[in-house]
């Protein structure tokens, strides 16, 4: 059994829910191992050690695999006197590879979590041209080092990486990441609005930020506008939004597909946002939009001003649920509180969306609307994040007769 510091020689045989390979020591142990691909053989580092799993890097490959490639962006590997940049653990993977991953990862959740067989879980992988693999991201979350520069943590590590550049973000940001400095912050997030080209800088903690570009907002009240389906939407600098304009487009087709003729109404919209998926439903279609966040419920009554919608300042699990044909809910990464899915469920509604961002919550989610009387459908795998093991998963359940 390795010890901390140890180097043991390891053959990856699948990937971990968090994006490491697994792998087993002669004696059975566990050992999750960062940088690895599934089939390689790797000489790794052990990091961490426990009785009964241990953490690793790799620090050499002896047997690669086809879909190893070189990291694109400078910043992924390691210099002297440098760390790696930890934004995108999976710049050593090909793309195309990075795909089949998360299939895998979905398909092994719903089946350990979720206890479905195969023949309930049918995935279709969407990526490629809809969802490009660089200069994507219109929101980017960094943090300053010493002296103000910002720059993404380094791998399992607090220490701030310092880049000019970044393979994933907006050539907009790029040019902020150059610029701007906030020293004492403890975060910084940078946005842009793709179709209209409007910035945002915000942060938390003290400091004052500079080099700020002219047309940049500041500050919480900033806000910038982006066009998602033809549609406007005011997305303001404390709301969450999606990783990308194509994100969000992918994430509105997939969700209106499992929706089918419910759309129609009346919706229940839940942890709705700025109102993404509402302003994509018809523009008759009654609409309850249910959200916590005060950012994104005052961002939602812009996005939806003029149509029969209804914007519920209130936690899911605490509102009084009304009649709907149809339920889309897409929580944060924990994914549905039992108390949210009794809520839920109480719509009545006939069909149930549910967007999730982790496929262990996915699985979960699933199987307790199952058990609230629902069926399985299917579930889409989507790629909204490359070079990362980060999905999303659309799940459309029906009502059982």
């Amino acid at each position: 059994m390795g010890t901390v510091g140890h180097e043991v020689v390891l053959r990856a045989d699948r990937i971990a829910a968090g994006g490491d390979a697994i792998a087993r020591e002669p004696d059975g142990r566990i050992v999750f191992v960062s940088g690895a691909i599934p089939g390689e053989v790797v000489r790794a580092r052990i990091e961490q050690s426990k009785s009964d799993f241990a953490k690793a890097r790799v620090v050499e490959v002896i047997e690669p695999v086809a879909a190893r490639v070189v990291p694109p962006c400078a910043y992924a590997s390691p210099t002297p006197g440098r760390l790696a940049c930890g934004g995108c653990s999976w710049q050593h993977i090909s793309p195309e590879h990075q795909v089949e991953l998360k299939r895998e990862l979905v398909a092994d959740a719903m089946r350990r979590v979720g206890g479905f067989t195969a023949e309930h879980v049918a995935h279709t992988v969407r990526s490629g041209a809809a969802l490009p693999s660089d200069r994507f991201r219109t929101t980017v979350r960094v943090a300053p080092d010493p002296q103000g520069r910002l720059g993404f943590r380094a791998a399992r590590r607090n220490e701030v990486v310092p880049v000019d550049d970044c393979l994933v973000a907006h050539p907009a940001l790029t040019e902020l990441l150059g610029s701007v400095r906030v020293p004492g912050a403890t975060e910084v997030v940078l946005r842009v609005g793709r179709g209209t080209g409007e910035r945002l800088v915000r942060w938390e903690g003290p400091g004052t930020p500079s080099g700020v570009p002219a047309d940049v907002e500041i500050g919480d009240d900033a806000a910038v506008h982006e066009l998602v389906h033809g549609r406007l939407l005011r997305v303001s600098a404390r709301s969450f939004f999606q990783s990308s304009v194509e994100a969000a487009e992918a994430l509105v087709d997939a969700v209106l597909e499992a929706a089918g003729e419910s759309v129609n109404g009346p919706v229940v919209d839940a942890y709705g946002g700025v109102g993404l998926f509402s302003a994509a439903v018809g523009a008759d279609t009654e609409v309850t939009v249910v959200e916590i966040s005060e950012s994104s419920v005052a961002d939602a009554r812009v996005n939806l001003a003029g149509r029969p919608a209804h914007v519920v300042a209130a936690p899911v699990e605490r509102w009084h649920p009304t009649p709907a044909r149809l339920v889309i809910a897409d929580p944060a990464r924990r994914g549905l509180e039992p108390a949210a899915v009794a809520v839920l469920v109480g719509t009545g509604c006939e069909r149930f969306v549910l967007v999730s961002c982790d496929a262990a919550a996915a699985a979960r989610d699933t199987k307790s609307l199952v058990a609230a009387g629902f069926e399985h459908e299917r579930s889409v795998v989507l790629d909204p994040f490359p070079h990362t093991p980060h999905v999303e998963v659309v799940t459309a359940l029906r009502r059982s007769s």
